[in-house]
């Protein structure tokens, strides 16, 4: 229900006798009216009063109507605006509503109540759209405070994630201290690479989580392999080559999600383009670009750094062997990249 009482209805009409016939009317049913003579004086009423509804006459001396009602609707296209002309054309009608008049009355008006019934209607209306511009102002905060309250969550769980993955690779190092640090270096050299090949910071930082735990799988293999000074036997190697597997199955296990696809990037960083890698046996683009990437780095970083069954081979080495096997085991732009990477002295490891 209209509160008429709270409601201010600006009368525009050069009309002595209708401007006051309708004032009268208005007041007895409660409006509070203000009153404007031509369209000049309507305009300075309306900057000075901001009533809820306007009556406008068309034909006014000084500025017309269609002049006023661009005016206000331009400037406050939420106060409704009732055109009641006696003169108007059906084409003056037509500006009007298109110039956002809310209804066109013609004049003179014999029965009063067909004025009240449209001003009703119109203010009924603008309650409407005001209480739903409201309700959508409400929503709008409300997203906005759980989307804060989601932002702050999902800040808390990567900080928490990545605390893990620090512990994880913590504890694979302490298990094979022959390699402590090569996680770290991969990381480093995955995340080179991938810059180089315009991956979204989202992509790298998922990369860069996943290579500092990508041998996590290592801690179920017998420290006297890891550890093992001479050649290794076939069975030994096999048993090696298990920790891709067993580092996806540990964090499949116990249900570690991600926001990133780590699982599958460790999961699928010993696999090969030509299908010939492991454990799976995939191949081209079945295979995860960060995976992808982690195995160029992975054979780099390893062929370059000692291990307890050979001396260091070095960096010219490794980068011999990812030409050497560019298109076949690995990415050709990754191995590009990689390439450009040392040749260019944009990256050395630390």
């Amino acid at each position: 229900m209209i509160d008429k009482t709270k409601t201010t209805i600006l009368i525009v009409e050069d009309d002595p006798i209708i401007r006051k016939s309708e004032a009268v009317f208005l007041e007895g049913k409660g409006y509070t009216v203000i009153l404007a003579k031509n369209g000049r004086e309507g305009l300075e009423k309306f900057k000075q009063g901001q009533p809820d509804l306007v009556l406008l006459d068309l034909r006014m001396p000084e500025v017309d109507g269609l002049k006023v009602l661009d005016t206000i609707t331009s400037g406050s296209p939420d106060i409704p605006v009732i055109i009641v002309s006696g003169v108007g054309t059906m084409d003056d009608a037509i500006k009007a509503l298109k110039l956002g008049a809310w209804d066109f009355l013609t004049k003179p008006i014999s029965n009063m109540a067909v004025l009240e019934h449209a001003i009703e209607n119109v203010l009924e209306r603008l309650k409407l759209i005001r209480e739903n511009k409201s309700y959508q102002q409400h929503l709008e905060k409300e997203v906005e405070k759980r989307t804060i309250k989601l932002q702050l969550s999902e800040q808390q769980l990567r900080i928490a994630l990545q605390g893990i993955i620090d512990v994880v690779a913590t504890t694979v190092e302490v298990r094979d201290p022959y390699t402590a640090g090569h996680q770290q270096r991969v990381a480093d050299l995955s995340i080179a690479i991938a810059r180089q090949l315009n991956l979204s910071e989202e992509q790298t930082e998922g990369l860069r989580l996943a290579a500092l735990i990508h041998d996590l799988g290592k801690v179920a293999i017998p420290s006297e392999i890891l550890t093992k000074p001479g050649q290794l036997t076939d069975i030994e190697y096999q048993l090696i080559k298990t920790h891709a597997q067993v580092g996806y199955n540990i964090l499949n296990k116990n249900k570690v999600d991600f926001p990133w696809p780590i699982k599958t990037i460790i999961y699928q960083h010993h696999e090969h383009l030509d299908g010939s890698g492991y454990p799976q046996g995939i191949a081209g683009d079945d295979i995860l670009l960060e995976a992808r990437i982690l195995a160029v780095a992975d054979v780099v970083e390893a062929m370059a750094s000692p291990r307890p069954y050979r001396r260091a081979l070095g960096v010219e080495r490794a980068l011999k062997e990812i030409q050497k096997y560019r298109s076949i085991h690995y990415d050709p732009a990754v191995v590009d990249a990689c390439l450009r990477l040392f040749k260019e002295n944009r990256f050395t490891f630390a």
